[in-house]
């Protein structure tokens, strides 16, 4: 048996179509889950009660965290330390293996023009100490001898399937596609990394099921070479047909604006992404497994086709 905690997200959903090829035993676990493959065992849950973990987790050979909880500082701090320790006891009570879907919150930011699995932690954000405090919670225990685990990280991601859970489909395409200007926070010309869902998916049910994989970190297979703000709202206006119009969205703007909505107030305090180059580097993954990720204009033409074709 294979779980998927957090099923139904667009990592989650990935990751269960990769999964059929190592195994047709998955269940899939969330508030309200829904079948991906024919043969998928559901079983609703909520995952902030321990109980319910332990349930979950029982008879797993594998347990994948794909969890998305609201995107608010204080609901990460309430929620992620006690899922994680739920999850990590149950793991080592029922002796399953666990990856860990993770970001690069944590990451120092003054190295982000080049991130590795090396890359030094010090978050200077409040949700990244809390990617950084269940991250170390995790390794800890690999350390101590008492889990089998590994930790899978995505930069951004784009992808078929997930229109509002996306910062580069609500922030560039959605914008673009109606006509108006793409929203590019911070700087124009700063490269900015994307992972697509797809590759995502796949790579984190390889490293699932691959014994040398586990405890140790991971990045997900991420094009290299990323673009620019404008050259992105370029790729996506050229896929769309659309004039390649763009203006950019300072700190100020943000904060304003987070007065209306508390999604950009919780952006916030992660706008340091935006204001530098941001590159994610996958090499480790590519030259263990020698798979390469999608290229850029090849991802999003399938996230054109697939969410924006107005004869679908």
């Amino acid at each position: 048996m294979q779980t998927i905690l957090g099923a139904g997200g667009p990592i989650g959903t990935e990751l269960a179509k990769a999964l059929t090829e190592y195994t047709t035993d998955i269940r899939l676990v969330s508030r309200h889950p829904q079948k991906v493959n024919p043969t998928d065992k559901l079983m609703p849950a909520d995952l902030l009660d321990a109980k319910k973990v332990q349930k979950a987790v029982k008879g797993s050979d594998v347990v994948y965290v794909t969890v998305g909880f609201p995107y608010d500082t204080k609901v990460w701090q309430d929620c992620w330390p006690k899922f994680i320790k739920s999850v990590i006891d149950a793991c080592k009570e029922f002796n399953s293996k666990l990856v860990f879907f993770d970001n690069m919150y944590m990451y120092d930011p003054k190295y982000l023009n080049r991130m590795t699995e090396e890359t030094p932690i010090k978050p200077p954000s409040k949700k990244g100490k809390v990617r950084a405090e269940v991250a170390q919670m995790i390794m800890d225990e690999v350390k101590a001898g008492t889990l089998t685990a590994l930790i899978a990280r995505s930069a951004d991601f784009y992808g078929p399937g997930i229109k509002s859970s996306s910062m580069m489909n609500e922030t560039i395409i959605k914008p673009l596609r109606i006509g108006g200007k793409a929203n590019l926070l911070g700087s124009v010309h700063s490269k900015h990394s994307y992972t697509f869902t797809p590759d995502a998916g796949k790579a984190t049910a390889l490293l699932g099921n691959t014994a040398d994989a586990y405890n140790q970190v991971w990045h997900l297979p991420t094009a290299a070479e990323p673009f620019t703000g404008a050259q992105w709202a370029w790729l996506i206006a050229s896929e769309l047909g659309v004039k390649p119009r763009y203006h950019r969205v300072n700190r100020y703007m943000i904060w304003i604006l987070g007065f209306m909505n508390p999604v950009m107030k919780e952006i916030l305090e992660m706008f340091y992404q935006n204001q530098s180059d941001y590159i994610f580097d996958s090499s480790k993954f590519e030259k263990r497994f020698g798979i390469h990720p999608t290229p850029y204009h090849i991802g999003i033409k399938q996230v054109i086709q697939n969410d924006f074709n107005p004869n679908k």
